[in-house]
């Protein structure tokens, strides 16, 4: 992956020009008075129920409601990460599921080492991409888009938008400008889902994964420092041309289509992802 390399002037002006949310706020919501601790769910075998061999079906049993195919691609994206030395062994998986609207949890994070899903969250888009069903992605500066692909994440800071994490994007041509857009995850108000309620679906940022306040630092701390989050969606374009999870000579399509019937297809790299 290509490092970009700002002047430290530079630096400070994309975070201040970046992923901020709406200039006022229009709703009201009542935060929590307790952060919400990790949802933890593990499936653990048993006589009547042997742990499934791959990692994909070991995974599914997890989440049900998340779409086996999109999981299938980021379990492959993660594979390719660990066997290009991006990350190691043990690195956790963040999955969202653009495809799906604001109005509904699309956000799962795994350590799929442990077999455990950590959290399933809402998560808002950015503005440009559209209101709640995301239609449009892009990786340019100013696009207030959101930006599909696979991600590692790197250190977090405190900004305007508080505790933020920085992300770095391993799809070129998709993802790869999210450090100097300053595309990172954070918590925001308008990300609360009770605003659902009142307006039909979540508020939008200026591009970055934003989360609601009371969960918000939880899962950065949970993914912060080399973890994964893949962000996917029905588009064309990057499920043609985009890399992180094509290491195995496999398409998108290839690879969706064998999850969703229930087959992985010989020589699959979601069944050993845990050898780069």
């Amino acid at each position: 992956m290509r490092k970009l390399r700002l002047p430290a002037t530079a630096c400070a002006a994309a975070l201040l020009a970046g992923c901020a949310g709406p200039a006022t706020r229009t709703d009201t919501v009542t935060a929590a008075p307790v952060m919400a601790p990790p949802l933890v769910v593990a499936v653990a075998p048993s006589a009547t129920t042997p742990m499934p061999s791959s990692t994909l079906d070991r995974i599914r049993r997890l989440a049900p409601g998340l779409d086996p195919g999109v999981l299938a691609l980021a379990l492959e994206a993660r594979a390719c990460a660990l066997r290009n030395g991006e990350v190691d062994d043990e690195a956790k998986l963040a999955v969202i599921d653009y495809s799906r609207p604001s109005t509904e949890k699309r956000l799962w994070v795994f350590d799929v080492a442990g077999d455990a899903l950590l959290f399933n969250e809402h998560v808002a888009h950015g503005s440009g991409t559209g209101d709640n069903i995301a239609k449009r992605f892009s990786n340019e500066d100013g696009s207030h888009a959101t930006s599909l692909g696979l991600f590692r994440t790197a250190e977090t800071y405190q900004g305007g938008n508080g505790y933020s994490l920085r992300m770095d994007g391993l799809d070129p041509g998709f993802n790869d400008h999210a450090r100097s857009r300053a595309i990172v995850m954070h918590g925001a108000w308008y990300a609360n889902p009770e605003l659902i309620r009142t307006q039909g679906r979540l508020g939008r940022s200026q591009g970055c994964p934003a989360l609601r306040e009371q969960v918000a630092k939880v899962v950065i701390d949970t993914l912060k420092q080399r973890q994964l989050l893949f962000s996917y969606a029905d588009d064309a374009a990057f499920l043609q041309r985009g890399r992180s999870f094509a290491c195995d000579g496999r398409s998108a399509g290839q690879i969706l289509a064998a999850a969703r019937a229930g087959t992985l297809g010989a020589g699959a790299a979601v069944g050993a992802v845990a050898a780069p």
